[in-house]
């Protein structure tokens, strides 16, 4: 992080990075495949890879979805920068 131009780019997709670690943590913490987490949820294991691997940017929707299929709430917050 001392480098400046890597920690303003690390800022940029830091919000997408917790998305992505959010939901393998939620489903690797439940001992499900990517398999076992569409057939739960009706999406397609393909869409559920690609959003874990970056290439994909989830909707609301879809999120809600996953967490419901895991039995979670899927909460978001807005947090103060200062909070940081």
């Amino acid at each position: 992080m001392k480098n400046e131009d890597f920690r303003k780019e690390y800022e940029v997709i830091q919000p997408e990075m917790d998305v992505i670690r959010a939901v393998v943590d939620a489903r690797t913490s439940q001992n499900l495949t990517q398999k076992g987490l569409a057939e739960r949820t009706g999406i397609n294991r393909a869409d559920i890879s690609k959003l874990e691997n970056g290439t994909r940017n989830p909707s609301v929707n879809l999120l809600k979805r996953l967490a419901d299929g895991m039995g979670m709430t899927l909460k978001i917050e807005f947090i103060p920068k200062q909070q940081i």
